[in-house]
């Protein structure tokens, strides 16, 4: 049974960094950030921050919450409530509509595995293959590390069954 007292601590953490706009980093102090420990699924840990509410409601809808809470040694890039009330509205009508097209996005920001964006080497971008089977890539932009063109916080959430990542911006995978 999962300690609330815990839940609540690691819920108010992954808040605060939230709020506190943990890419404002350098980028040294960005890879030589922790991951925040979190007791529980990943589907857990996005229930327990309210910045990431929309997120949680569309994986429910598309019917993954099972799976992404399940699935051992997986790696969630999460989009923000802010990041998917900037798409456009006809753009999540589409989305949200079907059920095949939002798995498709959803699994677009999953990998296997526990990569860290933060940890780049050079200039060159690193490629990681996601479940729905195109592949995203890790990068810097002005010291800041990004997956495809979305910021990443400089904390991940490492969970019983992986690793969460808060991304700026939805992914979109080529369709």
């Amino acid at each position: 049974m999962k300690n609330p007292l815990s839940t609540m601590l690691a819920s108010a953490t992954l808040s605060i960094l939230l709020a506190s706009g943990a890419n404002a980093q350098s980028f040294g102090d960005c890879v030589s950030t922790n991951r925040v420990t979190f007791d529980g699924s990943i589907v857990d840990a996005a229930i327990a921050t309210p910045e990431l509410s929309t997120l949680v409601d569309l994986v429910v809808a598309a019917g993954l919450d099972e799976a992404l809470a399940t699935i051992e040694d997986i790696t969630v890039f999460a989009p923000t409530n802010d990041a998917f009330a900037a798409l456009p509205p006809e753009l999540v009508d589409v989305v949200v509509g079907n059920t095949d097209l939002l798995t498709e996005i959803l699994t677009y920001h999953v990998t296997a595995g526990h990569p860290d964006p933060r940890k780049v080497a050079g200039a060159v971008a690193q490629r990681k293959e996601t479940l729905q089977g195109q592949s995203v890539y890790f990068s810097r932009s002005e010291g800041e590390p990004r997956v495809n063109n979305a910021g990443v916080s400089c904390t991940g959430v490492q969970t019983d069954n992986g690793s969460v990542w808060i991304i700026d911006s939805v992914l979109l995978p080529a369709l």
